[in-house]
């Protein structure tokens, strides 16, 4: 049974930093891409950012680039999201997912997804 785990929520100040990490198990994890998507309050869950499954090619939100880095450890099973100069727009769940195909196409959706971890910024 695959799962994906994630940790690192919490609220924060705008200006601030939070690291997001994602635990899977279940699946080989170093042949799946894997990302991390959010939900605001009364919208769509979006694409943040994706990680091929070596880790050589990454890609980012228009909103996210140059604030949050995407990182994994395929040797621990992890996937994280180091997130700074946050912005109140920013606040969302933030959901940890996974998927055979590349990084790229993870973008439009994923096999497996995490439950998601709770991210609150205030100005």
């Amino acid at each position: 049974q695959v799962q994906l785990r994630e940790s690192g929520g919490g609220q924060e100040q705008a200006g601030g930093s939070l690291r997001l990490s994602c635990a899977a198990s279940g699946l080989t994890f170093d042949e799946y891409s894997a990302g991390w998507f959010r939900q605001a309050p009364g919208k769509g869950r979006e694409f943040v950012a994706t990680i091929s499954w070596h880790g050589g090619a990454t890609y980012y939100s228009d909103s996210v680039k140059g604030r949050f880095t995407i990182s994994r450890d395929n040797v621990q099973n992890m996937v994280y999201l180091q997130m700074s100069d946050l912005k109140p727009e920013d606040t969302a769940i933030y959901y940890c997912a996974a998927g055979a195909g590349t990084a790229a196409t993870l973008r439009q959706g994923a096999a497996f997804w995490g439950q998601g971890t709770q991210v609150t910024v205030s100005s």
